[in-house]
């Protein structure tokens, strides 16, 4: 059976949640319920909207195989995790009649405590104008922390005496900078009651998860990586600095997930049918005229974490050629197809003219992509709607030639279509 990467093909908010519970349903693509689903980096930054017969959801941190019962889902070793989101969002699932059972943390993942979301308000405010533009939920402290040593871990919370012993060393270096900032110091018995609700919580589900992973994959289960954000939020490839501090490419799945690099036998890109971006940095297809605000109004286009507009602009095949590259594409799977069915004619990006006149396909550095200028193909627009599509042949004919196009530029084939955020609108290719 498979192990399938499930990753960004754009700047986020492509829709990985959604693929991935219909791909991890017993009536999804894999024709078969997923065994396993790994969520394997990133934080509560942003979310992942899933719509099925139980719901609406808007899921943070837990993988969006949940909804499975028998599948086992895992919050993997490359995730950092906020235990009141986790609470609050466990709390929210079990209201909808959700079992938790299969839901399990590794103990291993670091844990975004309060001073790190203080910190990263107070840090992106110290910007000024060259903000960055971040959900300010403490992902970037959190990760810095990780790798400076600083941090604390998931694990720790099953082990208070040591959980306080390791609070004791790095809250006051915490508290002198928040203090330096002008912001509130956090009192350290405070937060130890804190930690000790989030333990009573948390504790039936935290576990070493690595013989959890190796078993499934050398049973042969069907195991999905959920990767979050894009691409081009990724740490060393995205738009630095404008970019999130984990890495969201295939690559990464087997690290954060725990298991061999081999054990990916497929990598599937989640690609919008345009293109949208939430907070700062070059945007290259960046629409702001009525085209943007169909877009943003039919697709929904607010963040599932923040609430904020996002940018909305043209499909770039630019970014996804390069997306391409750099994870290996097997498949793709493209999203909201049908936020196009009312626009007369649609555009591709297919290079961009650089300031010196000349015209790349290939993805410049990030310190020159605000100066490119996009170079596009005009496609007609089908103008009907494709809402109630459930096979290729359903599809307009532009829509089809619009989707092919996408293919021939990505270098992918492509696997599946969707033309609603429900489980049943998802068209296969195959």
């Amino acid at each position: 059976m498979p192990t399938i990467a499930i990753v960004g093909a754009q700047w986020g908010d492509e829709g990985k949640g959604r693929v991935v519970d219909y791909l991890a349903s017993p009536a999804g693509g894999l024709g078969k319920a997923a065994d396993m689903v790994v969520r394997f980096q990133g934080g509560d930054n942003a979310g992942h909207t899933v719509v099925n017969p139980l719901g609406e959801f808007k899921l943070h941190l837990v993988p969006s195989g949940i909804f499975n019962r028998g599948t086992q889902c895992i919050i993997g070793t490359g995730c950092v995790v906020n235990p009141e989101t986790l609470i609050a969002e466990m709390d929210a699932l079990r209201a909808a009649g959700v079992s938790l059972d299969d839901l399990f943390i590794s103990t291993r993942a670091h844990l975004t405590l309060p001073y790190h979301r203080q910190l990263d308000g107070l840090e992106e405010s110290a910007r000024g104008g060259k903000a960055i533009g971040t959900t300010q939920r403490g992902i970037g402290p959190t990760y810095a922390d990780k790798a400076a040593r600083w941090g604390l871990r998931t694990g720790d919370l099953l082990n208070l005496d040591r959980l306080r012993e390791r609070l004791a060393v790095v809250l006051p270096a915490k508290n002198r900078v928040i203090d330096h900032f002008g912001g509130e110091p956090i009192d350290l018995d405070t937060l130890i009651a804190r930690c000790l609700h989030w333990a009573e919580h948390l504790r039936p589900h935290i576990t070493d998860t690595l013989p959890l992973v190796r078993a499934a994959v050398e049973a042969d289960r069907t195991v999905l990586l959920e990767g979050q954000l894009g691409v081009m939020r990724d740490l060393d490839w995205g738009v630095y600095p404008y970019v999130t501090s984990s890495n969201p490419l295939a690559s990464f799945g087997p690290v954060g997930a725990g298991l061999p690099a081999r054990a990916v036998t497929e990598v599937i890109g989640v690609v919008k049918a345009y293109v949208t971006a939430v907070g700062a940095g070059p945007f290259p297809t960046e629409l702001t005229d009525a085209t943007c605000d169909h877009l943003r109004r039919v697709g929904g286009e607010y963040g599932a974490t923040t609430g904020r507009p996002r940018r909305c602009g043209w499909l770039d095949a630019v970014a996804l050629d390069y997306a391409n590259w750099l994870n290996g594409f097997t498949g793709l799977a493209v999203t909201k197809l049908d936020v196009l069915d009312g626009l007369p004619e649609l555009k591709l990006c297919t290079g961009y003219r650089l300031p010196s006149g000349e015209v790349t396909s290939r993805m410049p550095d990030p310190a020159t992509l605000g100066t490119v200028e996009p170079v596009y193909e005009t496609w007609p627009g089908w103008e009907r709607s494709t809402g109630n599509a459930r096979r290729w042949s359903d599809l307009p004919v532009e829509a089809q030639r619009y989707l092919h196009r996408i293919e021939e530029l990505t270098g992918a084939p492509i696997r599946w279509v969707s033309v609603g955020p429900e489980q049943g609108a998802m068209i296969p290719m195959m």
